[in-house]
């Protein structure tokens, strides 16, 4: 009985479950501290640089992706269908390519309105649309883990999985002991390829750095870091498992019940299958039928939001990787999360400097919020944050990019580019994985809430976490914190006047568009063909 009650209390799991999670009695969970060192221990080795390229794997990348462009050339190019095609092929090319080119694509469809739409749709198929492993090639990574063919723990095992996607693919099963479930199965020999990549990627990345502007600004190398450390992490679902039960104990210790996570198998979790708590619900971009539900979109987007700020700023920790293809919306409005792999860690000097950032963004203190991005890397600690302030005008009004001629917006840019690369500005990688996430819900703002007024949304947001976190936030960072949000500040930081009284997400879609067809005025060769 003891048990049942910690495991509903102490964890945001639905009300009553296949099993009982008891975390004094998971066999799998025994040294996953030194499991996850070692893990960063071997990241680290993969990214040692080298001074012979691993050209076997760099030379296979290059001539998939020339392939790709070279028939997008001769068949598509100049056409209507050009952006599209080029898409496809890249697509297709990443699919090719493998499990370590599938997750990179999976990024970048997470950052709708910075790459092209096409590719951004295009790429979404990899989220969970890969081409599925053969089945007698997952029975057997089943069996090897869990050390017996499929009928001594199955009585029944779908051999169509229910999505695949870069690392591993899920199927639906039934225990023996009668509970359905869902079973995530590593691609064989995905933990080879993904490590041979990851050395050809940690030679080209420093390459990068001073070639290209803003590559250089997007800090290849941190990127390449990151990725290295969640895909590697990836490769165990035995840290997954561990990171379920983070993520559902903040979950719990914020109330926030409206977010639930399955429950992982006591004994059924290996470093190659993970075996869980089978979850149903509607697609997270199925408004439709949400609405045919009485379910509240808004309230659903409003709650993943509250809850990614809430992990990273009070626990830091959260989900590192949101979208459509890890979520499901129950019909009692309560959002689903799945695929744990990447999952956010901040240290708890990230965490308050995380925490001054956003707070900061709202109040318009923009001095606050550069030394915030300072402590998290973004600049060099002995940068003159005054001086930053004033070169990049930040203590000026904002300047409407719609209002801006294509000469002016182009010149802009090049001089704000320049000036951030002369202060040895880079994007903090904890950052970065942070940032895909509200670029995802902000994306999603789109199909559950599009009349939704950003601006007051988040006044809503920052007295909500005065409200219910004031006396902490007053411990933790001061004053600072209890400085009530400025509207206007909140316009700035979405590059409106202050005249502008509502802000919905198709708002900002008009303006991007604006702004987009007035930087395309300015693109070189935009009058040759195509």
């Amino acid at each position: 009985m003891e048990s049942r009650t910690r495991d509903v209390t102490e964890f945001a799991f639905t009300d009553t479950g296949p099993w009982v999670v008891d975390p004094d009695e998971l066999a799998w969970s025994d040294g996953l501290a030194s499991v996850r060192a070692s893990v960063a221990e071997e990241a680290a080795a993969l990214l040692r640089r080298r001074r012979r390229p691993p050209v076997g794997r760099i030379v296979r990348v290059v001539a998939a992706l020339a392939r790709a462009l070279v028939v997008w050339r001769f068949r598509e190019r100049g056409t209507p269908r050009s952006r599209a095609g080029v898409s496809r092929r890249l697509r297709l090319a990443f699919e090719r390519l493998g499990s370590t080119y599938v997750k990179l694509g999976q990024i970048v469809s997470a950052f709708e309105g910075l790459f092209p739409d096409e590719l951004v749709r295009e790429f979404k198929r990899l989220r969970d649309q890969v081409p599925p492993e053969r089945f007698r090639d997952i029975r057997a990574v089943v069996e090897e883990e869990l050390g017996g063919p499929l009928h001594e723990v199955f009585a029944s095992f779908d051999e169509v999985p229910i999505a695949a996607a870069s690392i591993a693919q899920v199927h639906g099963a039934r225990l023996l002991t009668g509970e359905d479930v869902v079973v995530k199965v590593q691609r064989p020999r995905v933990g080879a390829l993904v490590r041979a990549d990851l050395r050809a990627l940690a030679w080209i990345g420093p390459h990068l750095v001073g070639r290209i502007p803003v590559a250089a600004l997007a800090n290849p190398p941190a990127l390449v870091e990151l990725f290295a450390e969640q895909v590697t992490e990836e490769l165990d679902f035995r840290l997954e498992a561990e990171n379920m039960l983070d993520l559902a104990r903040v979950f719990a210790a914020t109330q926030q019940r409206t977010m639930v996570v399955p429950r992982p198998h006591p004994t059924l979790v290996t470093r190659r299958v993970l075996v869980m708590e089978r979850m149903r619900g509607f697609a997270f971009d199925d408004v439709a039928a949400m609405h045919a539900a009485a379910v509240d979109t808004t309230a659903v987007l409003r709650a993943g939001l509250i809850a990614c700020l809430e992990g990273a700023m009070i626990h830091g920790v959260f989900h590192g990787d949101l979208h459509g293809g890890n979520l499901l919306v129950e019909e009692t409005g309560r959002t689903v999360l799945f695929d744990f792999g990447i999952t956010g860690r901040l240290t708890e000097t990230q965490r308050l400097a995380f925490l001054r950032l956003l707070l900061s963004g709202t109040s318009g203190d923009m001095l606050s919020q550069l030394a915030a991005l300072r402590d998290l890397g973004a600049f060099p600690i002995d940068t003159d944050l005054d001086e930053v302030l004033h070169d990049l005008e930040l203590d000026q009004p904002v300047k409407d990019p719609t209002q801006m001629s294509a000469d002016e917006l182009v010149s802009s840019l090049e001089d704000l580019m320049k000036k951030l690369l002369g202060y040895g500005t880079r994007a903090p990688k904890e950052l970065m994985l942070f940032v895909k996430d509200l670029m995802y819900l902000n994306a999603a703002t789109a199909t559950l809430a599009p009349d939704l007024d950003l601006i007051a949304e988040i006044v809503h947001i920052h007295q909500y976490f005065l409200t219910t976190h004031g006396e902490r936030l007053m411990r933790e960072i001061g004053e600072a914190a209890m400085r009530p949000p400025d509207p206007d500040a909140i316009k700035a930081s979405f590059l409106v006047p202050a005249d502008v009284e509502r802000l919905t997400f198709a708002d900002l879609q008009e303006r991007r568009k604006v702004i987009l067809g007035r930087m395309g005025e300015k693109a070189p060769g935009r009058n040759r063909r195509r």
